[in-house]
Formats: structure tokens, C-alpha cells, sequence
């Protein structure tokens, strides 16, 4: 990964991250949830990096805002979603450097607690943990997905005594 630089977006890399997403995940779909959610209330824009080599874009990861709805309240929180590099060069170290560099900044920004709808294989490594034994649920977390949908206390003691529902911002409903 020598030479690759994470940084937030700007607005000149609008582009370029619609066709890493397209390119990525081999459709337009998770490309027009990236737009929908930059023009929605859960945009952080602190957290929408990039992974940039030579001035080119090869990878975008996107934290927003979600909730979770507990007995007691409503908890802020964020999701992780989609997180995509460019296909010639996955598995090369760019989408960890992007996930590691996103929880950082969402550490050092007071964010208490993450989630993600992940390969269960894969997001353990950055401390993400199955989210529906904790009492976590979410509509994506049913069937044979419930053990995607992970949690990860981005401040100690944050998912503790933590229970309920967790609720993405509104346009990923269009995934539901």
C-alpha cells in the first residue's frame, strides 16, 4: 500500500468515488446510497474518507449517522457502509487503512459506538463483534444475515448494558 494516502473527501472526488463504489460492488446501487446519503441529515463528512495514490481515487469508506432505540432512549451512534476499492486493487491493504483511519477519526470525534453489515470474517480485525447476542438487532440482522451485523465500542464501556434496535438513516431503506 506504499504511496496511498487517506484523507476526507472533498467535493472534487464526488466522481471518482461513484465509479470506485460502481466499480466495486458491480452495480450503481450502493453508488446512489452514497449520494442519497450525502444529501441526508446522517452525512458526517469528517467520515466520508478516501484512499487517494498518485491523485487517484481507489477506495472510499463512509461512516452516518444511525441510532439505536433502547428501552431507556435513543443512542447516536454511526454504520459503517459501503466501504469499496477499486477491483485491481483489492486485497492489496487499502479498505483496512480506510476502516482504521475512519474509526480513529470517529474515536478522536467523541462517536461512542459503530456498527456494521459485514463478512463476519473480516471486521472482527478492527474489534467488531456479533451485535444480536449483545441484544442488537436491526432489519438487516435476520436469518442467515444476524451474524453480519456487528458492533464495536469506539469508547470503553460504551456498548455495555447497551440493548435494542439499531436504525440506519433512511436511505439505506431502499437495501431493506
Amino acid at each position: 500500500m506504499t504511496g496511498v494516502a487517506v484523507r476526507p473527501e472533498e467535493s472534487d472526488d464526488e466522481a471518482a468515488i461513484r465509479r470506485v463504489v460502481t466499480a466495486a460492488f458491480g452495480t450503481p446501487a450502493e453508488a446512489d446510497l452514497v449520494e442519497a446519503l450525502r444529501a441526508s441529515d446522517a452525512w458526517l463528512p469528517r467520515l466520508s474518507l478516501v484512499a487517494v495514490e498518485d491523485g487517484e481515487v481507489l477506495g472510499h469508506a463512509l461512516f452516518t449517522r444511525a441510532t439505536i432505540r433502547t428501552p431507556d432512549g435513543t443512542l447516536a451512534i454511526i454504520a459503517l457502509a459501503p466501504v469499496a476499492v477499486v477491483p485491481a486493487r483489492q486485497r492489496q491493504g487499502i479498505g483496512d487503512a480506510l476502516i482504521r483511519a475512519g474509526l480513529a477519526q470517529a474515536r478522536a470525534s467523541g462517536e461512542r459506538i459503530a456498527i456494521v453489515l459485514g463478512h463476519p470474517g473480516y471486521y472482527p480485525r478492527f474489534g467488531f463483534e456479533p451485535a444480536v447476542p449483545r441484544g442488537i438487532t436491526c432489519v438487516f440482522a435476520r436469518g442467515e444475515h444476524a451474524s453480519a451485523f456487528m458492533a464495536l465500542a469506539l469508547q470503553p464501556g460504551a456498548l455495555h448494558g447497551v440493548r435494542g434496535v439499531a436504525e440506519y438513516a433512511p436511505p439505506f431503506g431502499t437495501f431493506a
